[in-house]
Parts: C-alpha cells; structure tokens; sequence
C-alpha cells in the first residue's frame, strides 16, 4: 500500500458563489426545486473532478451541503424538532428541502409562525452551524437519502476514490442542546448509534470503503462521561461494521490528554491537525497501536499563505520513519470549507502577492507537490522555498513606526477615565434617553441599487462624486424613517461599506483584498475575508464624513458604527510571522484614532462591534486566559481614550458568555449588545448570575430568519429580560445588523419592536 493523498471537505458555494445565488432564487420562488438541485449536482461533479484531477487518492462526498452539515445530520438521524411537523404537512406541498430550510430560516407561510433553530460559531471559526435540539424522549430514525444519492453521484465522477464525510455521533450530540432540564444530550448515545451503524452498513451495501467520521471534540478538554462514550461508540461501530475502513478526523487543535483515547479507538486511520498541534506528533507516534494508520494534516485549511514545505516534510517523513509508508496519509488540516476556492480568480493581485498564497485549489495541489517531493521530484522544494523566503524578506511586511508606537503602549492607554456608574451618569445627563431606549446593531438592508452602485464605481462607471451623492440620499431616508418609526438612538445605515472587515481593511495599511475569495459564514451568506499581509496603520479618517452627515440630519443622537480589533483579526486571514497578540494591538490602535476623531467631530455615541471576541477563545481552557487577556486589552485600547460622557457599545453574536462572563465586564464597554432572541434570553442567565454592572441589549428580534416576530413576542422577551437584570440598564435591539435582511421584512419587525418598547415603558409606569 502507498502513502495516499485525501481531503477533508471542498468549498461548496462554488468560485462565483454559485449555490449561493441558487439558494437565494429558491427562498424568493424565482426558480423551482429541480434548478436549485441542478445546480448542486453542477457544483458537486465539479469539485470532485476538481480533486480526482488533482491527483487525491480519497475524495470527500456529502462534504456538500445547502446550508450546513450539521443541519443535514439532524435531517439524516430524523431528529426533528416537533414544531415543524406542521412545515412537513403544509398545504403547499412542501418537499424535504423546504422542511430543511425552514429548520435553518424559520417558516412563516399560510398561516403558520414557525421560528428557526439556533446557530452558533463551529467551533474558533467564523462558520455557523445550525443546533441540534435535544429532549430527554428523543428518538432517532434514518430520515434522509442525502448521503447515499451523494455517495452514488460521487462513483459516477471518482469510482472507488468517493469517500463519504459524516459527522460523528459523540460530536453530533455534543453539538447540539438540552431544550429541557433532567439529562445530558450524551445520554442519547445507546439510541444514536443503531441510526449511524445503519447509515454505515448502507454504505458499506452500497460498495464504500472509506467512511470519514469527523469527531472534533477529540480536540477538546472532555469529561470522563465523554470519554467513556467516544470508547463505547466505536466499540459498537467496530463490532457491526466489519471491513469498512473508518477514517476519524480531528482538527483545530491537538489531541492533549486525549491522545492515547484517540489512539485506541477501533479505527482504520486517525487524522490530526498539524497545522494547529504540531507539538503532538510524537505522543501520537508512541501512542499509536500497530495497525492503525495516520493521517497528517499538514497543509493549512484556515488560512491562505503558501505552505512551507520543509516544515511539513520534517513531520511527514518523521512519521514515515516510525510508521512506514504505507501507514501514513498526507491531507490538509481540516476541510478547505474555510478558505477561498481558487486563486486563479485573483487577476488583480500582484504577482509578488500571489505568489506567497494558496487557495482551496492550490492547497490541494501542495499535497500533491508534497507527495511529489518525497518521491524526488526536488525541483518543487527549491520554487516553495525561493516564495517562502521572497515573503519572508519582503520589505513591504515590516513598519517601524508601526513596531515602536505598539511597543509603547502603557496600561493607562486601556483605562477609561472614570467607573462605569460615573461615566453612566454623565451619559444620562447628555442624551436624556427613555426607559427601554430602542436602537439598531448598525446596518440597513443592502438593496441591489446598493451593490450595484458600489459595482458601477469600481467599474468606472460612474464617478466618486455621484457615488456619494447617491449614498447621502440613501442615509437621509435612513434617518427620516427612524425619525418616523421613533427609535431613539439612530444608525446611518452603512450604506457606503461592502463588508463591516473589508471596508475597514481597505482603509489601513497592511491589508490586501481579493476580488473572489469567498468564504462562507452561514447558509448563503459568505464574506471576503481581508488578508493581513504586514504592520497594520491608519494613514486617514474612515467612517467621520458619513457618521458627521448623518448626525447633521437629525437632533436625536447618531451612533457611530466601528468594527472592533480582535474581530477584524479574526475575520481576516491573518499574517502568520508574528504572534496574533501583537498583529491585534497594531489594530487596536488604528481604531483608537479613529474613535478619537469620531469624538472630536461631536460623535457621542460609538459602538465598537465584537462580534468574535469568543470566537477566537482557544478550544483548550489552560489557553484561555492568556488570549482573553490581550482580546479585552486591545478592546479597551481601542475604547478607552474618550471622555465620561462619550457613549461606547460592543456588539457580540452567538456566544456563551457564562465561561468568560468576567473578562466580557472586564471591556467595560457602556452598553453590549448581544444575539438571546433564538435562545429565548437564556444568555441573559450568565450576566444575571454574575451581577453584570453595565448597560446590555439583548436581541429580541432574529435578524437570520425571514419571519417577522409580533410585537406579543418580543414583548415578552423583554419582559424575561427585565426579570434578570435591572430595567435601567436595559435597551431594545434587534440580535444583529440588518444588512442582509429585505426592507419590508425589516420595517415591519422593527415597528413592532419599537411598540414592544413602548409597552413595556407603560408596564413600568414611566
């Protein structure tokens, strides 16, 4: 047997974002059932002739998916929250994939009110996935045919290469949620694993070699009562699947105290993530019984510089030593889901730049090379080293104005200049805000005569001045309708900015921006992370003229709307020759200047968005605090050079803030915002319990659903909120911006929302 070479998982949305645009056709009844799958069958034969041509011996199938896969495997195991039973059965004759949807978007059709399940972060990425939600009664059954037909469609194109991708059943449960009190979800095990031994032998059946289970949470820290689960399940996997060889896949850290768990769990091969552990290798070597293979991801599936090939060949043939070659796979750290798809669209770039990156496509190409490498082709090690250097010595990466001004940073450039209840009571005295004071996360709907416009400026089309001049009108109807509506603290609307990282990332030193590197976040959403290439500063003003313009339209106070350092980190592909730590202060900074000037331009009200404070929280504890400490100081750098009575708001999304409930107090930001509208305020518990002593916003409208809560409902979740916390510290918000939403979707919500405000006001007498 030879050394194979495999992926984890492909992009899906396509180069041109292709399933994106279909998804969205159908959700609008532009297009039927049969294009929308047309085009998923154009994508899927693509990619896996894509891989097969690119010389992988193992070939991922059901790695595809609408919307996200751990909604498919909630669909697949039948495990189907009861309150769409009514979506299943609905007069319009719903198929399987509108049931899907509506789990992943809510449903609000011919009379029914359905709301969608709850998304989070996947694990520190910027991906969401969609809950699953458990009860105590739960049951299993095979529901779905979606990985069989893919398995099938994948033969056609790969032949014995197709190697189906499922997630397995110890993550599958850890993923998801208790809905109510008196179990643990890891309980459901015995009555899972039948349902996944089933999909198995189906497989199997139908002539699979090769299963992938990916089990991340192997990563993680884990109880015994997890461990012991992970021991049980593959135990009962082994015992009825006989002959079928079961990859298991981790990745995003090491595998720790975990290791000789790993180690022993009856599987074919293990795969790891070198990319981000590559201090595990050597306990695993040991650790490894004599059969089981190893798969070594050793191509970066998180970020887009060029792979070193030195470093990862040091790893490759250190295993190769111990195991022999034909124990050993090569593959990258995780699937390439999270970078962009092929670098062959960036005619833009220049050639220096280009030259130190590696897409989806490219990064497959690098197993190849890699692979190639060991059998003597030395040629493709001496071109990889000249670009790893060409990158390293590049005279455009490094600015010591930039090094000195970071270095001399103080703890009194991360200190407001008085407490909080201080600060609150100055505030008060300057806006004279209501009880229950209603306000937006920052972003209005982003029309097509938006994009458009923005696309006939880059084109030359039209000029700057009309560009502006358009713009301008866009933020005054802005104003006019909140004015109208009766929100109390105003936004402008965001009209001019493509994205809340690359608008600000084409305004500092040190970015560079692709013109098709699509990732995506969630469903049909992607975004075009900014690559941080070099030392990040701020040559000039960013957001003054429009935040200024807006305020000159109004008496009520405008809300300046920043992105945050550690999110404009996390959401970027970051430099990787300096510690992230450093690369976020330098950020911190350039957004500390322009808080300033906001301030200076009589700006009162500044929100600094967050959104990926968590996100970037190592999967490990012991890594916790460490990273927690410099995100929260490079919060407050950013914050904390304003005066008293100088307002600032964060804004974060789906978070568990009960683990960092402390250091969330310690960025003593004046007012947070926060998503609780899909978990019905249950988020609120962590700062009730912890006494939190600053203003909050907690979401009470799901700004990813179509739906339209009712004023009753939102009502009541202020209510809930007001039961937690104190009422003087509470605002009114929608969970997040609203740029993505259509406007009559939005205007009806926020009405309502402004009348729930309004109700609870009387209920509190004011």
């Amino acid at each position: 047997m030879r050394m194979l070479k495999h992926n984890l998982g492909y992009p899906r949305m396509g180069s041109q974002r292709q399933l994106k645009k279909a998804c969205e056709k159908y959700w609008q009844g532009e297009i039927g059932r049969t294009e929308l799958f047309l085009t998923a069958k154009r994508l899927q034969e693509e990619h896996w002739q894509l891989q097969l041509d690119a010389g992988m011996d193992l070939i991922p199938c059901n790695d595809f998916s609408f919307y996200d896969q751990v909604l498919d495997m909630t669909l697949l195991l039948g495990a189907i929250p009861d309150r769409y039973a009514a979506v299943a059965t609905d007069v319009s004759g719903n198929a399987e994939i509108d049931l899907y949807f509506a789990m992943a978007r809510g449903y609000q059709q011919h009379g029914l009110d359905v709301t969608a399940m709850e998304m989070t972060k996947w694990f520190d990425t910027n991906y969401h996935y969609i809950v699953p939600e458990f009860t105590a009664a739960q049951s299993f059954r095979l529901f779905s045919n979606k990985v069989f037909n893919a398995f099938d469609a994948a033969r056609q194109v790969t032949g014995s290469a197709a190697k189906p991708v499922l997630i397995g059943p110890v993550s599958y449960l850890l993923l998801g949620k208790e809905k109510e009190s008196g179990f643990h979800r890891i309980d459901l095990l015995p009555r899972l694993l039948p349902v996944y031994i089933g999909i198995l032998q189906k497989l199997q059946q139908q002539g699979a070699v090769w299963v992938q289970l990916d089990e991340p949470f192997l990563a993680m820290d884990l109880s015994e009562v997890e461990k012991a689960a992970f021991t049980q399940a593959y135990r009962e996997i082994a015992k009825h699947c006989k002959g079928l060889k079961l990859l298991l896949a981790t990745y995003f850290e090491g595998l720790g105290e975990n290791t000789a768990l790993a180690a022993s769990l009856p599987v074919c091969c293990l795969h790891v993530d070198l990319t981000r552990a590559p201090q595990q290798l050597e306990e695993l070597l040991a650790a490894l019984p004599e059969k089981t293979s190893l798969s070594l991801g050793v191509v970066d599936g998180r970020n887009v510089w060029k792979n070193d090939y030195e470093l990862s060949l040091t790893n490759i043939r250190k295993t190769i030593n111990v195991l022999g070659d034909n124990r050993v796979m090569i593959a990258p750290g995780c699937s390439l889901l999270h970078v962009p798809a092929d670098l062959a669209h960036e005619s833009d770039l220049d050639p220096e730049m280009l030259s130190w990156m590696a897409f989806a496509r490219q990064k497959l190409q690098e197993i190849r090379e890699l692979h190639d490498i060991l059998r003597g082709n030395t040629a493709l090690l001496t071109a990889n080293q000249a670009a790893i250097a060409s990158r390293r010595q590049s005279p455009r990466i490094h600015k010591p104005e930039v090094k000195q001004r970071t270095a001399a940073v103080t703890d009194k450039d991360a200190m407001r200049q008085s407490a909080f209840l201080q600060r609150q009571q100055a505030q008060e005295q300057r806006f004279r805000l209501p009880l229950y004071p209603t306000t937006t996360i920052g972003s209005f709907p982003q029309t097509d005569d938006i994009r458009q416009l923005r696309a006939r400026l880059r084109k030359g089309d039209i000029s700057q001045e009309t560009y502006d001049s358009e713009i301008e009108q866009a933020t005054v109807s802005a104003i006019r309708w909140q004015e109208t509506l009766g929100l109390d603290v105003l936004v402008h609307g965001e009209f001019e900015r493509n994205d809340m990282v690359e608008y600000f990332g084409e305004m500092l030193d040190g970015f560079v921006f692709t013109r098709n590197g699509w990732v995506q976040s969630y469903g049909s959403r992607c975004v075009k992370p900014p690559v941080i290439y070099g030392d990040v500063s701020r040559p000039g003003d960013m957001t003054v003229r429009w935040s200024t313009y807006a305020q000159a339209q109004t008496t009520l106070p405008v809300k300046a709307m920043l992105t945050g350092p550690v999110t404009i980190l996390q959401w970027s592909f970051v430099r990787d020759d300096q510690p992230r730590s450093l690369t976020t202060r330098q950020i911190a900074l350039a957004i500390r200047d322009e808080v300033l000037a906001l301030e200076a331009a009589g700006i009162g009200i500044i929100q600094i968005d967050e959104p990926a404070i968590r996100e970037g929280l190592p999967l490990r504890k012991a890594k916790r605090d460490e990273y927690l400490n410099w995100a929260v100081n490079a919060f407050r750098v950013a914050a904390s050079g304003v005066k008293d009575d100088t307002q600032i708001h964060t804004h974060m999304c789906y978070s568990e803030f009960n683990d960092i409930i402390e250091h969330i107090a310690a960025m003593d930001a004046d007012v947070i915002t926060i998503e609780t509208s899909r978990s019905q305020m249950e988020l609120l518990e962590a700062f009730a319990g912890f006494h939190y002593p600053n203003e909050i916003g907690p979401g009470v409208y799901d700004i990813h659903s179509p739906r339209v809560p009712g004023v009753d409902e939102m009502a009541h979740l202020l209510q809930k909120a007001a039961a937690l916390l104190p009422v003087r510290n509470l605002w009114v918000n929608p969970d997040c911006g609203l740029k993505t939403r259509k406007w009559p979707e939005t205007k009806a919500a926020l009405e309502n929302m402004v009348k729930a405000a309004r109700r609870e006001r009387e209920r509190a007498g004011v």
